[in-house]
């Protein structure tokens, strides 16, 4: 007799414990970090358009490091192609966490949840070229709406005191690791330069070196440290995008635990990293990227100029509607029942939410506008799109809020104090 199918679990439904905790690690920091970031980015705001702003831009555009090498970089630049490395690396391990682990490990789970990110950069994409397209424009700036900022709407919430159960949060989280890959892909495709095939060459053997590492179990952080850097600045020179080494490397180091392991190489390396990538890194290109000059007439040409118009529709309408129209197609085309919870109006407020796209839309929006008049006007525009973005989701959230609120108590309380929130017991003593 054939067995029954097992029933899957609903849609936005409880989280496995073991995803759940990893979930809930990851999102503490980035939460912690992602107010951080807020206050870098308000103190960018502040000092660009005040009387001392001359010293913010002298400060920014300060040029150190080593010429021999091909690295004597601006502060900002060094913020943006150096530090946003180990932010790209926290991204890359996050990826492999999800593929091997987590919510893209097979393809039933994995199609609704990259379904909605796929839709959520090409429905932005797609908006500001037709933006672009009417007013004369440039289409350079297609990818500048495209990703999901973490750390940012995270900080939204936190800001909120809003308590989303941790199946809307993981979700999010996976909208944005799925946006990440693409943003990555974009990167290196679309924005490299003259390529210097002697350092591409001598990156990839690098990398190669750093996969037999991991490969042969070899452990210390002397040898990684030190190889990642040379990794780095050969990527660097080679034409690629040098944050694209981060994203490799976090995807070289091994997610799985071998026997007696507590911790996979990825897990220790996340551990160290991520702490600082969000309280220190992601803060630091915020303060000098976001320092933009906000006037009447700056901000009258964010919404008559058809680049910037575009970035700012692309983030506030494209992915609303992106993610969520393509959320409920894959639920509909996959046969997922929504939690029964939950309604689709909370769906909709992820998807504004999805729309705050600051770090790595400020980063593609340098590399598309090499002119500093053109990328002021999109700095402008992520900042404006952004925000408009979460202050939307923030009434869309509010309301719903009180229902959040139970959920999140209901999965956060363990009565009898063992480490395991109670829901999970009752859930698997109705199994048995």
């Amino acid at each position: 007799m054939a067995a029954a199918p097992r029933e899957r679990s609903p849609f936005l439904g409880l989280l496995p414990l073991p995803e759940r905790n990893a979930v809930v690690q990851a999102l503490r920091t980035e939460t912690v970090g992602g107010l951080v970031l807020l206050a870098a980015a308000v103190i960018a705001l502040v000092w660009a358009n005040t009387p001392w702003s001359g010293a913010y831009e002298q400060i920014r555009d300060a040029h150190f490091g080593i010429p021999a090498l091909g690295l004597d970089l601006s502060v900002e630049h060094w913020a943006s192609d150096g530090l946003l490395t180990l932010f790209f690396l926290v991204a890359g391990i996050e990826l492999k966490r999800e593929l091997v682990v987590g919510e893209l490990r097979t393809p039933a789970t994995a199609a609704l949840p990259v379904i909605a990110a796929l839709c959520g950069m090409v429905v932005p994409a797609a908006l500001y070229a037709v933006t672009a397209s009417a007013g004369g424009g440039s289409l350079d700036g297609w990818a500048v709406p495209m990703a999901t900022d973490i750390a940012f709407a995270l900080a939204v919430l936190a800001v909120l005191s809003s308590h989303l159960p941790s199946a809307l949060r993981a979700f999010l989280l996976t909208l944005a690791v799925v946006d990440d890959l693409g943003a990555i892909l974009i990167i290196a495709i679309f924005f490299t330069g003259d390529l210097n095939f002697a350092a591409l060459g001598g990156a990839v053997a690098c990398l190669v070196l750093f996969y037999a590492l991991q490969r042969f179990r070899v452990r210390g952080w002397w040898w990684y440290v030190p190889l990642g850097v040379v990794t780095w600045a050969l990527m660097y020179n080679s034409g690629v995008h040098a944050t694209v080494a981060g994203v490799a490397m976090g995807l070289i180091l091994r997610t799985t635990r071998d026997e007696g392991e507590t911790a996979s190489p990825a897990e220790r390396t996340s551990h160290r990293v991520h702490p600082f990538s969000a309280g220190v890194v992601v803060p630091l290109f915020a303060l000098f990227a976001a320092g933009v000059g906000i006037s009447g007439a700056a901000l009258a040409e964010v919404f008559t100029r058809p680049e910037s118009l575009g970035v700012v529709l692309g983030l506030v309408v494209g992915k609303t509607l992106g993610i969520f129209v393509g959320t409920y197609l894959a639920a509909r085309f996959t046969r997922a029942q929504l939690n029964p919870e939950l309604a689709w109006a909370d769906v909709f407020a992820l998807a504004v939410l999805a729309g705050i796209g600051f770090t790595v839309a400020l980063l593609i929006g340098e590399l598309a506008f090499p002119d500093p008049a053109m990328a002021e006007r999109v700095k402008a525009a992520v900042l404006i799109g952004s925000l408009a973005a979460a202050g939307l989701a923030a009434l869309l959230i509010r309301r719903r809020n009180g229902i959040y609120r139970r959920l999140y108590e209901e999965e956060e309380r363990d009565e009898d104090h063992d480490g395991i929130p109670d829901i999970y017991q009752r859930t698997a003593a109705s199994e048995h």
